[in-house]
């Protein structure tokens, strides 16, 4: 995208530690079961299979018993944002009938020492006494942190209170602990062990199949015309989680009555994906034609390059400014991928480094408008250099405690993929000038290509005897 320029823990007076419980018991409120079940949750059918085995433990538990096996205390979903944690622990509930007793992390985080410790053994207490239960602790990272000599005493407390509870369940009562965290690397070892935290759970982005299941469920309640092909929308949307798809289907509705329609086309789709991926449009802002002329060798430059190095597919160029981005560039995969070569993670740098290759080309110079690129290829050669041993460092591997100590080794490997990527970037862009110029030309006219009206440049561009198109 192009981007525009731009000590010791106080204690508790008698008094405070009144108030404080007089508020814990208004809040003891009776959790009612979700409505939530599984047919709600779409896309996640490994994680509901391994989660059928639980179910059946808090529905029929004698017959576990029978054979000596104990339910599991604890599960874990880890992964990234928006990927259906909360969701999953709610039809967990919903399946089983079980009380359900939600909290996050930082309601355990007090400066008073024994607050946090305290609301933890009140939390636990209800949920014994509700058996059949179900405790969710979302972002569980906030007081499960890694102890350290530097630790918060506060924390400390919480966190020893939390483990002494996993701990000290009763075989008779039925009560499951899921905890969900963004980042399992920050939690501690003894949370983290068998008997406490028995599974964890990847929960990660959905996959196309998945992505199509869940925007079916996003839709069911909403009038649909029959020409939106839910298959192609599921393929646009690579690397999207069921939060943003679940967004996307909600901003096409109201795309839809704002556009006084009887039922949601894939015009308002469309604009919903690039609302979410690039922002708001941004109908009123004034370019001069001098940068708008950048923009529109800038953008040509990564789409140019996304052909000529067949990465992923281009499916619309745009130099009308969205969010603080002033243009952009929208692919969509043909697949999953989930592995990947170190060719085309240096192709995948090569396409971020074109624009401003593209302005170096053109103009000389460069501007502030790759300002995103570079974060994003800088952190794709980061993980070459430091996780998947991809440099000239060949097999080595860096845990991010050690990175200080080999900064100037690892910035150096990093410099090369980078000044290496750019130079093969402007290389292929000066071979195919002409080309670039064309492309540069019709974005700067119309503001806006599709993918198959680039596709008819360059075959038309193909076809004149003077010209080729060098990969």
């Amino acid at each position: 995208m192009y981007y525009m320029k731009l000590d010791r823990s106080p204690q508790l007076e008698p008094v405070q530690i009144m108030k404080m419980e007089k508020d814990d018991k208004k809040s003891k409120t009776d959790k009612p079961t979700p409505s939530i079940r599984f047919h709600d949750v779409a896309g996640l059918e490994e994680v509901k299979e391994e989660l059928v085995e639980i179910i059946d433990f808090i529905k029929n538990p004698e017959k576990y018993y029978k054979m000596g096996a104990k339910i599991p205390k604890g599960v874990l979903f880890h992964g990234p944002p928006g990927t259906g944690k909360t969701l999953l622990a709610q039809a967990i509930a919903g399946e089983t009938a079980s009380a359900f007793f939600p909290a996050s992390g930082s309601e355990f985080v007090e400066k008073y020492v024994g607050v946090g410790a305290k609301r933890v053994r009140t939390l636990f207490e209800k949920a014994k006494k509700e058996s059949p239960s179900v405790i969710f602790i979302d972002e569980i990272d906030a007081i499960g942190a890694k102890r350290s000599t530097e630790s918060n005493n506060e924390k400390d407390q919480t966190l020893n209170q939390l483990l002494i509870e996993m701990d000290g369940f009763h075989s008779e009562q039925t009560v499951i602990v899921i905890g969900a965290t963004n980042r399992i690397d920050l939690l501690d070892d003894a949370l983290l062990r068998p008997g406490r935290f028995d599974r964890h759970m990847f929960i990660g982005n959905p996959d196309v199949k998945a992505r199509e299941e869940i925007l079916k469920v996003h839709i069911q309640n909403k009038p649909i015309d029959a020409l939106v092909d839910i298959k192609k929308l599921a393929k646009r949307t690579h690397g999207m989680s069921g939060a943003h798809l679940s967004n996307i289907a909600n901003e096409a509705a109201i795309l839809a009555v704002r556009n006084n329609k009887k039922q949601i086309g894939i015009d308002e789709f469309n604009q919903a994906i690039e609302k979410v991926v690039a922002g708001l449009q941004r109908k009123n802002a004034v370019v001069i034609e001098k940068e708008k002329r950048t923009v529109s060798f800038h953008e040509a430059g990564h789409a140019l390059l996304g052909k000529l190095l067949n990465t992923d597919s281009v499916s619309k160029i745009s130099i009308v400014p969205r969010g603080e981005a002033l243009g952009y560039v929208l692919y969509s995969p043909e697949e999953d991928r989930y592995l990947i070569t170190t060719k085309e993670l240096k192709n995948k740098i090569q396409v971020l480094l074109g624009g401003r290759a593209a302005e170096q080309l053109i103009f000389g110079e460069v501007s502030t408008g790759a300002r995103d690129d570079l974060k994003k290829a800088n952190s794709i050669a980061y993980q070459m250099v430091c996780e998947y041993g991809m440099s000239n460092l060949v097999n080595r591997v860096f845990d991010i405690s050690l990175i200080k100590n080999c900064y100037s080794m690892i910035d150096g490997e990093i410099k090369n993929i980078i000044d290496e990527c750019y130079i093969n970037s402007i290389s292929k862009l000066e071979t195919n000038l002409d080309l670039l110029n064309r492309v540069s030309s019709e974005l700067y006219e119309k503001e806006t290509l599709t993918g198959e009206e680039l596709d008819l440049i360059i075959k038309d561009f193909e076809n004149k005897p003077e010209c080729c198109f060098a990969t």
